[in-house]
């Protein structure tokens, strides 16, 4: 039961009991009037008690119950107009982002893995589907470690400040390859490199497979057909924008150096799957 439809009974109750008295003494006055003198006065002013009481009473409750009511409007206000501001501020200082040029797929250098993964750190990683990270960091002679290397720019929106990436998917000739964070938020944070020779921003990130996967083969060309990405974007100032971008490539046509497979962006599109919200502040351990 609410408050006030508690306070409104309780006020009923204390009416009702003032008033029935008050009839108890108007009916037995005869009996009253032979032990009390002057009963009628007495009767009277009960009565009057009686109104006051109610009157004030139910003008209190009255005040009180609209004093209520403004107040939660107020309150429903105050949230919306925060709610507004928020909303206002999102939709202003965003980032969408735009991958282009040239993809490439090579091996992780060794001084990295053993940077994080032997140190039982995943950051930066994220795991084929049927991989278990934690036997990943146990025994790290079973796995094989590749590193995805895409260029991107702003194409709208605010200055960025980083790109988590929750799954991928390669596509080749009707198979499937999909790889999955195992961050704590199921977000692994990518690796963002301005390569001062092109003049162009990279994110990369490491992917983990077993060593009997066919997924990639350092001795010859890889024919992959398309990439989608599951991706947080998150602007300098905050606001996060999430979304699936899908890039369509073409096969590289010669094997480059050190076993890296390009690959020439010929479309990309972007789709958000939520809109730009101001995500948590970042915290710094203690």
């Amino acid at each position: 039961m609410k408050h006030e439809s508690k306070l409104a009974l309780l006020l009923f109750i204390v009416s009702s009991f003032v008033f029935a008295l008050s009839m108890v003494f108007l009916i037995f006055g005869q009996e009253l009037a032979e032990m009390v003198d002057v009963i009628g006065i007495r009767i009277a002013a009960l009565f009057i008690s009686f109104a006051a009481f109610c009157s004030t009473s139910a003008f209190s409750y009255l005040i009180y119950n609209h004093n209520r009511t403004v107040s939660r409007v107020n309150d429903d206000l105050n949230k919306r107009a925060e709610m507004f501001k928020e909303l206002q501020f999102a939709s202003s200082n965003y980032s969408i982002i735009e991958f282009k040029d040239k993809m490439a797929l090579y091996s992780e250098s060794e001084r990295y893995v053993q940077k994080y993964i032997n140190k039982g750190n995943i950051t930066y990683h994220i795991f084929a589907s049927d991989v278990d990270y934690k036997d990943v960091l146990a025994n790290q002679k079973k796995y094989l470690f590749f590193t995805l290397k895409i260029p991107f720019e702003v194409v709208e929106g605010k200055v960025l400040s980083s790109i988590k990436i929750e799954r991928l998917r390669f596509e080749r000739t009707g198979v499937d390859y999909f790889f999955d964070s195992h961050d704590d938020n199921n977000e692994t944070i990518t690796f963002l490199l301005y390569d001062e020779a092109i003049t162009k921003r990279n994110v990369i990130i490491n992917l983990v497979t077993h060593k009997t996967s066919d997924f990639f083969d350092l001795n010859r060309i890889n024919n992959f057909s398309k990439l989608k990405i599951h991706l947080k974007i998150t602007s300098l100032l905050g606001v996060e924008v999430r979304g699936v971008s899908e890039l369509y490539f073409t096969n590289p046509e010669i094997l480059e150096k050190s076993g890296i497979n390009s690959y020439w962006i010929n479309g990309s599109n972007f789709k958000l799957t939520d809109m730009p919200r101001i995500g948590n502040l970042y915290q710094t351990e203690k």
